[in-house]
């Protein structure tokens, strides 16, 4: 069952998980607006990709792709994207992706200050647009999707909004997240109209495979050691796009490695990819455990009571 016919929408799509989200969509056959803050990429970038790149190879792939420069930080350019995208296709809309994010070189550069250290404009550079336009997309996609009765709405989010992060401001912004699948979702179930978190593991991303090249950090390198691709989210997004009892997972945070193992999908490179549930990847990410990794199987993994306890507040 391809994906023919479906409205996508994927927000922030030039690189990364949003690019690779976009792929994997267009290579099941959909039709795909993505966004960005320029079509054609950011002079000095040294990172680049641009909309025009990610339409170019979606296209290849056998998908339509309509890329659309909106800077997610301007209300009055989302609300353009969702009122173009109701006029173009006939009210309609089958999935949206929420994945923009302005803030990943702000972590960078102050990853290790404590947060009394760090600019006050971090909340903001975190949860503008890592945040608080995630909800703004939701809202102008409710609109649509809720008259049709139908519809998926995903929110890309990290294990960040379980435990400690990178920052405070990050950790903060990934629990929200995950909270306003959870909490829109109750409003949406009557509907038929679905909404989840995505967590997808350690990924291999442009920024991380630069940063990794000049790393000498061995516990950093560890981390990423056998991290997925930008594409298998996509590959997870497809699967649920196709679920026809989608609705019994939603307000749900759901982990792609999971996802993996439940619809039996493998990376682009031929992969199966590890969860963090599973033990022996919880001990692989520290070298002085590294070593017991290969002799624990891959089925003894934390229950997810367990797993859960760690973002307990009380």
């Amino acid at each position: 069952m391809s994906l023919t016919g479906r409205i996508c929408i994927v927000t922030g799509a030039s690189r990364g998980l949003g690019k690779g989200i976009a792929l994997q969509l267009g290579e099941a056959g959909a039709t795909i607006y993505i966004t960005g803050r320029t079509l054609t990429g950011r002079p000095g970038d040294p990172i680049g990709g641009s909309l025009t790149t990610t339409a170019n190879e979606i296209e290849s792939r056998g998908g339509k792709c309509i890329p659309v420069q909106c800077d997610h930080s301007k209300d009055e350019d989302v609300a353009a994207l969702f009122e173009r995208v109701k006029t173009e296709q006939n009210g309609r809309l089958d999935l949206l992706v929420n994945n923009a994010y302005a803030a990943v070189n702000a972590i960078s550069e102050n990853l290790g200050k404590p947060f009394w250290e760090q600019p006050l404009s971090i909340w903001d550079t975190v949860n503008n647009v890592g945040l608080r336009n995630h909800y703004m997309c939701t809202v102008h996609a409710a609109k649509i999707m809720v008259p049709q009765k139908h519809g998926l709405i995903v929110n890309v989010s990290s294990a960040g909004g379980l435990s400690y992060l990178f920052n405070v401001a990050y950790g903060i912004g990934k629990e929200a997240c995950d909270r306003m699948a959870a909490d829109c979702a109750v409003e949406l179930r009557k509907h038929n109209v679905a909404f989840v978190s995505l967590w997808p593991g350690p990924v291999m991303t442009e920024h991380v495979d630069q940063v990794l090249q000049t790393s000498k950090s061995e516990k950093q390198k560890q981390l990423f050691d056998g991290a997925e691709s930008v594409e298998f989210a996509g590959k997870c997004i497809v699967a649920l796009a196709k679920d026809t009892n989608i609705m019994s997972k939603s307000g749900r945070i759901l982990m792609t490695p999971e996802l993996g193992l439940e619809y039996n999908l493998r990376d682009v490179d031929g992969r199966v990819i590890n969860s963090m549930r599973q033990i022996n990847w919880i001990l692989g990410r520290n070298p002085n455990t590294a070593w017991v990794q290969k002799w624990l199987p891959n089925f003894i993994r934390l229950p997810f009571w367990m797993f859960a306890l760690r973002g307990s507040k009380f």
